[in-house]
């Protein structure tokens, strides 16, 4: 029996009676001008008067579209002069283009690109305005700094293994107040005693003083000394530059104060956590038609993996990899709070899903509430705790009860007196 299957996403090809395809390196463009069925090969350097020339050529000859793949960060300049010069340009991802194996070359590329162009075969990435570019640019540089001094700090505490000192043992956080100056004064060659140890930790660590004592009797030569300084100078200036960009980002986004505001209020994000998250999506939400494709933009939902009408798992898509990574951050965060839905949900797929898959379930559920909030100006309300317990009560008390009978706890008979 024949089965009559709509598609629910319709649209109309996109034609291009000219256009150009732009296969893009380091230092040259090979462009190819399609006019129907006549292509015109041309090469461009990458210099910004050659990028003019290249604009200037493609608005001389009445071109509609433009486009290019994404590939690494050489798209971005030839993208900048082209926005500025009025030409209409998209970026494709290079996975959507693959060509036949074994026939690739520049002037071939170049060939394909503006023949799926003109066949509307294309489907563009998405590229924010400059000004958030430009703010992206700023949290993805922070951010790296922060992993940057993340790994730094690793490296410090494989020094102190190898200087004896087993201060991680007894102070979990090996860059507060107090393990500073207890590292600080290992550095200069102090020794750290029953009598001035409680002049380098707080009140609140002074019951471990012994044990901290201990973990300082390590052997550590000069040269351990010297590297250990260097190294906690390179953390100290790179927390330095962290808090300077964090002074940028907030000045460049004092407009975004309210949205900011609004997403601070949920479980998990934090101001910095919502300083990466408008940056990267910015605040119009028209662009993404569907709080389900803000999702799978974020790579933060499954694929799609059916054959012979049967579905099979799908990993997650790849999405924005700064925007995935700060989602799963927060839900990581927001785990950990008590009495929330996100904590319920957790705990619901931690024991059948694992919990890295139940952390990105959380991270979905974040981002799906952060378009709408976004998209209607809507405040955060917790659904609690006790949300999933409302639905299907009857089955959930069974449940609990086999399980009890199975450990074998047996109901005490109540008598009526």
């Amino acid at each position: 029996m024949a089965k009559t299957i709509e598609s629910k996403e319709l649209q109309e090809e996109l034609f291009y009676e000219r256009c150009c395809g732009l296969d893009v390196h380091k230092k040259m463009i090979v462009a190819c001008l399609r006019v129907g069925r006549k292509a015109t090969i041309k090469e461009f350097g990458t210099m910004t008067d050659d990028l003019r020339e290249l604009a200037q050529w493609l608005t001389n000859s009445g071109c509609q579209m433009t486009a290019m793949e994404s590939t690494g960060s050489y798209w971005k300049p030839i993208y900048n002069i082209l926005e500025i010069l009025g030409v209409d340009v998209i970026v494709v991802n290079a996975h959507h283009l693959k060509n036949v194996p074994g026939r690739k070359t520049d002037v071939k590329d170049a060939e394909w690109i503006a023949k799926q162009l003109s066949a509307g075969n294309l489907r563009p990435s998405f590229i924010p305005d400059r000004a958030q570019r430009e703010r992206r640019e700023l949290v993805r540089y922070r951010k790296s700094l922060i992993a940057e001094r993340a790994r730094e700090v690793n490296r410090l505490q494989k020094m102190m293994e190898g200087a004896n000192i087993k201060l991680t043992s007894v102070i979990d956080n090996v860059m507060s107040k107090s393990s500073r100056m207890l590292l600080d004064a290992a550095a200069n060659g102090k020794t750290i005693n029953a009598d001035n140890v409680s002049e380098l930790i707080n009140v609140q660590l002074l019951g471990k003083s012994p044990e901290i004592v201990r973990a300082m009797d390590g052997i550590m030569s000069n040269v351990q000394r010297r590297l250990f300084k260097a190294v906690l100078d390179h953390i100290d200036d790179m927390t330095r530059r962290i808090g300077d960009l964090s002074k940028i980002i907030e000045d460049e986004m004092e407009a975004f104060s309210n949205a900011i505001r609004l997403l601070d209020s949920i479980p998990g994000v934090g101001v910095d956590s919502a300083q990466v998250i408008l940056a990267e999506i910015g605040l119009n939400m028209d662009l993404f038609p569907t709080a389900s494709h803000l999702a799978s933009w974020a790579g933060l939902c499954p694929g799609n993996n059916e054959s012979a009408g049967k579905k099979k798992h799908g990993k997650t898509c790849r999405g924005n990899p700064t925007l995935r990574s700060t989602m799963v951050q927060c839900a990581q965060s927001a785990t950990l709070t008590k009495g929330t839905f996100f904590r319920a949900q957790y705990d619901k797929l931690v024991v059948r899903r694992g919990a890295k898959r139940a952390k990105v379930a959380v991270a979905h559920s974040m981002i799906i509430a952060i378009w709408h909030m976004l998209k209607n100006g809507e405040v955060y309300v917790d659904l609690g705790g006790n949300y999933y317990n409302q639905f299907n009560p009857e089955k959930k008390i069974a449940r609990h009860l086999r399980q009890l009978a199975e450990l074998g706890w047996t109901p005490l008979v109540q008598t009526a007196i």
